[in-house]
């Protein structure tokens, strides 16, 4: 007995029939269809993360401007709050690139101590200005080829080498110094830290920073060594097994944050007009907090330049608010370490909702 149903298609059949005419879609031919290409750029730089830190610092200008006042947005505070952002910023930066290739660097603020009082030295003082950047990157970048060699070829734990760096390099500039204070008698590096030597009413460090911030994210974004960083961090043997040399990138890594470490303190000798034993207090664990809160990953494998660098500016916002409102410094720390908790903690969930 036969039904009058019409039997359904098998997928056989489906794929066996023609296409129909028409131009392919674009996602077969890698088209990106009309104003997608302005927008995939606009998704890296704004993506949901960093417009969260935008409207955070919204907010922070906001409170500021209602607890502070006319002082808060003054030009010179405002200029203050950009200068203190700039040199931290630059450690930032190396960072950055340090913890999302699976590292992390618990020196920088003892290299920067080290290569400020370095390049402030008599005898180095007397090569002049560019006698003196020399000798803050080359002590950098020597610091952090130490650093790379250990944590590549030795290998040896990221956090026991640079450990032992930070140690040996606060010990090295204790002995440099003597425990004094070393001034600076160049009068063109001093002349980078005055009101006359702004462009267009920003201070030249803020310059630096800026310029020092767009090739980070040029060089993490748009080459080749930023994508072998990525991968490295994600996961270091799948990225050996796909023929990056994984030891050689570690070593340039450090190398990098190295020699961010010797830009800042050459800002940092242009900003206070000295090299002291102490500088850089702390910068290890503010640039980690910073890149924590510009979502940089601690496990590695994932970060952004843009967001460290609001994350810098987060940070110097709140202690400029602390110091406006004459709030103890207590308190600004105690906030600083909660945000940081947060941070993580939303990292942490984040991570395992996309798992």
């Amino acid at each position: 007995m036969t039904t009058g149903a019409t039997p359904e298609p098998s997928a056989t059949a489906s794929l066996d029939k023609p296409a129909p005419p028409g131009p392919p879609p674009a996602a077969a031919t890698g088209d990106k269809g009309p104003g997608q290409g302005p927008r995939l750029v606009l998704g890296k730089l704004f993506d949901l993360h960093t417009l969260s830190l935008l409207g955070v610092l919204a907010i922070l200008c906001v409170i500021g401007a209602i607890t502070a006042g006319d002082q808060f947005l003054d030009t010179n505070n405002l200029q203050l709050v950009l200068t203190q952002a700039s040199v931290i910023g630059v450690v930032t930066v190396g960072m950055t690139f340090v913890m999302i290739g699976g590292g992390i660097d618990l020196s920088v603020g003892a290299i920067v101590a080290l290569a400020s009082v370095w390049c402030t030295t008599v005898a180095t003082q007397e090569f002049g200005m560019g006698g003196m950047i020399f000798c803050a990157l080359a002590v950098g970048v020597g610091c952090g080829l130490v650093n790379g060699v250990l944590i590549a070829y030795g290998p040896m734990v990221p956090f026991v080498a640079t450990l032992a760096m930070m140690v040996s390099a606060r010990g090295l500039s204790l002995e440099i110094t003597g425990g004094s204070t070393q001034m600076v008698t160049v009068d063109s590096v001093l002349d980078l830290g005055r009101r006359d030597s702004y462009i267009l009413g920003i201070p030249p460090l803020v310059i630096i920073f800026a310029v020092i911030t767009a090739l980070g994210w040029v060089l993490l974004n748009r080459t080749t060594f930023g994508r072998r960083t990525v991968a490295i961090g994600g996961n270091a043997e799948a990225a050996r097994l796909a023929g990056i040399a994984v030891k050689r990138q570690r070593l340039m890594i450090y190398a990098l944050s190295g020699l961010c470490c010797g830009i800042a303190a050459f800002m940092l000798v242009v900003l206070s007009g000295s090299g002291q034993n102490t500088n850089g207090n702390l910068y290890e664990l503010n640039s980690i907090a910073a890149a924590i809160i510009g979502g940089t990953l601690l496990t590695g494998g994932r970060g952004t330049i843009i967001g460290s660098v609001l994350g810098v500016l987060v940070f110097t916002l709140i202690t400029n608010l602390f110091v406006l409102n004459n709030l103890e410094s207590a308190f600004q720390q105690i906030a600083t370490g909660a945000i940081v908790v947060a941070a993580v903690l939303l990292q942490r969930r984040s991570a395992s909702h996309t798992t």
